[in-house]
């Protein structure tokens, strides 16, 4: 048997070292392998444990509270003091002043153009109550402390987390603290503080503090320095200015751009939103350890007590039949209710038919409010708002409210009326259709930027079927057209998808809500698209008989010998055309009069001659929601096609051959149908359906179209 030969160098040894041929490099390797695979051990894994604050852990997932790019970080600092401005003033009882001013950071140096900045300082102030000395640190710099996350009552805050967030990425990103002046009332003193957040501990450090001479008598400010990008367009801090502005006509605003511009927004509405009242939790919205903490906090002495002082809506008659369904003893302990007991007393009350929470702890916005912010903000030819009834998802109350803006505005309309329009092929649309509807979101007052494909009302937009109200839409898209779509959702509990509160969750309740209130308002779109339509329709029957007027007065005054008035027959003929074409309502509905046209309930109408009924200023938008005036339709009027030839047969009735009265007996049958065509816009015949009067003869007849069916036996 040959012998192996010795290894040549450690390497092949190690290669070799598995070999059952080479035992002595096994065994010494052997202690090395054990080593590494050696596991640690469980004092060691505890020696790595530790306990980590909230703070720690936002600041590794800043992404979450909306700080996940510069541009985007900008404007959620931006909004945060706002929101808190807004609301500290709201509950005080003032009419908010705000100022908010972003200007370029720079450190001894030329500060560069705004739009290549990468540092800025964010100046929020308000004239609301102030803040109580003691309170200012931890509100400023330290996260899930506030007084709007126990309390059920609608409110722009709900965690706790924003300004103090806000602070938080401004020490991280420039080293920055937070700058706040405070003041309470006129007689006492403005506190001067400077503050950052200690991460380990998730708690204020003061690096100073003061009291200084201020020149407002009551109030905050709060500055910060922080990192970010400032642009305009879509999702940018201008944005949220102008949205914010839309859903609070009641807050005077002045903007200090970047650029040195600035903006002043007036408060065109001047009335404090209702205040909001704080409600106890609903028994339909928690769960059942909720439930089991509730029991075991309780001051009340019985389980019937606890269920009426602690839930709402449940009275103590209620709390009783509750008991007695679930086998409970009214008169037990509620600490003494645990385990099968409390499971059997949770079914029960989830079973048991409870009125809905109370609506008073919300504040919507309002139509008329709606309406004046819209008008204000934007372009347009036709707006609507629409306030939902409150309706309730898990126990919590909201309200939806919408509003619709259509169209480019007077002045723009008519250019495009002047331009002269391409030859089209069929089912091609003018260049306006192409571009799709803008949708603004809202919740509890505030706009919402991002996120918007995971919104629950962008969703109800998408599965609103527009084109049933006249208004193109591809599937799966937004409509397609100038329109601005505003919806606002208000409640206790708005329920984000995440912290940085950007997006409503799509709960099946929340999202029915808003399609209906979109369908309100496409209906009122559709109907006033309708009878614009049909007028401008029936005007350019009017320019055409108008052409033919001077000929035929002159072939009458020849057939005369010249001796026929023929002002007098012009005036005559002219006379026929305006009340064969609709009369003056076709000059209403187009802004031809002075008058204006005739709106829709909750509805402004915008024409080259001004706005419609009484709305001549932003600050009288209260006329708007007044009932429409006689003749016009109500919110939810649907005009079908059988109503619309009642409405033409009303407005011309048949005439004799004559031409000089009405056949007898049409009378009662015009009669008979003014009841129900009273509400609906009354033209003469769109061409199709309707009917037609000879201006030469004065003979009635059917017109000849595609619709008309033959008539059998003549």
């Amino acid at each position: 048997m040959a012998k192996s030969k010795p290894p040549a160098s450690p390497s092949a040894s190690a290669s070799i070292s598995t070999s059952p041929i080479a035992p002595t490099a096994a065994k010494k390797s052997a202690p090395a392998a054990s080593r590494t695979a050696q596991a640690v051990t469980a004092v060691e894994m505890g020696s790595r444990q530790r306990e980590i604050s909230v703070s720690e852990f936002f600041t590794k997932n800043r992404h979450l509270l909306g700080f996940d790019n510069p541009r985007k970080a900008l404007l959620t600092c931006v909004k945060e003091a706002v929101d808190n401005a807004l609301d500290a003033c709201e509950e005080a009882g003032i009419l908010p002043d705000v100022l908010v001013k972003i200007e370029v950071a720079s450190h001894g140096e030329p500060p560069p153009p705004a739009s290549q900045a990468t540092r800025f300082r964010i100046t929020v102030a308000d004239n609301g109550p102030g803040i109580v000395r003691e309170q200012i640190p931890k509100i400023f710099a330290k996260l899930l402390y506030g007084s709007k996350f126990h309390r059920l009552r609608m409110s722009r805050g709900q965690q706790g987390i924003g300004i103090s967030a806000a602070g938080m990425y401004g020490q991280l990103t420039t080293g920055k603290p937070v700058k706040i002046i405070s003041r309470t009332s006129p007689r006492s003193t403005a506190h001067y503080f400077e503050v950052q957040i200690d991460t380990k501990k998730n708690e204020p450090l003061i690096l100073e503090k003061k009291q200084i001479d201020w020149d407002q008598p009551r109030g905050t400010q709060v500055t910060l320095e922080v990192e970010g990008r400032y642009q305009k367009g879509r999702a940018s801090v201008d944005e949220y200015v102008e949205q914010t502005i839309i859903a609070n006509p009641h807050v005077k605003l002045t903007y200090l751009t970047p650029e040195g511009e600035s903006k002043t927004y007036p408060r065109t509405y001047h009335e404090l939103p209702p205040s909001p009242r704080e409600i106890k939790p609903h028994p339909y919205g928690i769960e059942f350890g909720m439930m089991l903490k509730m029991l075991h906090d309780t001051k009340s002495h019985s389980v019937a007590g606890f269920l009426a002082s602690d839930f709402c809506r449940v009275s103590p008659a209620l709390a009783e039949e509750i008991c007695k369904t679930a086998k409970v003893s009214p008169d037990a302990k509620p600490r003494s209710i645990h385990g099968h007991a409390a499971e059997i007393l949770y079914k029960t009350i989830q079973t048991t038919k409870i009125m809905a929470p109370p609506t008073n702890c919300l504040s919507p916005i309002g139509e008329k409010a709606i309406l004046s912010g819209l008008y204000k903000q934007i372009k347009g030819e036709f707006y609507t708002a629409v306030s939902r009834p409150p309706a309730v998802y898990r126990g919590n109350p909201f309200i939806i409210e919408a509003g619709l803006a259509y169209g480019r505005g007077p002045e723009e309309a008519a250019k495009a009326q002047k331009a002269v329009e391409q030859p089209r092929a069929e089912g091609e649309h003018q260049d306006e259709d192409q571009e799709l509807a803008r949708v603004i979101r809202y919740a509890n007052r505030v706009p919402l930027l991002y996120q918007q494909s995971a919104c629950a009302t962008f969703k109800a937009v998408l599965d609103t079927t527009w084109r049933n109200y006249g208004i193109p839409q591809s599937r799966g898209a937004l409509p397609a057209g100038p329109m601005v779509i505003f919806v606002h959702m208000a409640s206790v509990w708005v329920p984000f998808t995440s912290e940085s509160k950007e997006a409503i969750a799509d709960y099946d309740e929340i999202r029915k809500e808003i399609t209906l209130a979109l369908r309100e308002c496409g209906r009122r779109l559709g109907l006033f698209m309708r009878r614009r339509d049909r007028a401008e329709s029936e005007f350019r029957r009017r320019n055409i008989f108008e052409l033919y007027i001077e000929e035929v007065v002159e072939a009458c005054n020849r057939l005369k010998g010249g001796k026929l008035p023929k002002e007098k027959l012009k005036a005559q003929l002219q006379k026929i055309a305006t009340s064969r074409t609709g009369g003056t309502k076709t000059d209403e509905v187009l802004g031809k009069t002075g008058a204006g046209p005739e709106g829709l309930p909750h509805s402004i109408v915008v024409t080259a001659e001004g706005v419609e009924g009484e709305l001549s200023v932003v600050d009288e938008a209260a006329a708007a929601t007044e009932p429409a005036p006689s003749g016009s339709p109500g919110p939810s009027t649907e005009v079908g096609p059988d109503e619309e030839e009642a409405a033409t047969e009303v407005s011309q009735p048949k005439t004799s051959r004559k031409g000089a009265n009405p056949v007898p007996g049409r009378d009662k049958k015009a009669a008979k149908l003014k009841g129900k065509a009273a509400q609906l816009p009354l033209f003469s015949g769109d061409g199709q359906t309707g009917k037609r009067t000879s201006l030469a003869t004065g003979k009635s007849g059917k017109t000849r179209g595609a619709n008309r069916s033959p008539r059998k036996g003549k």
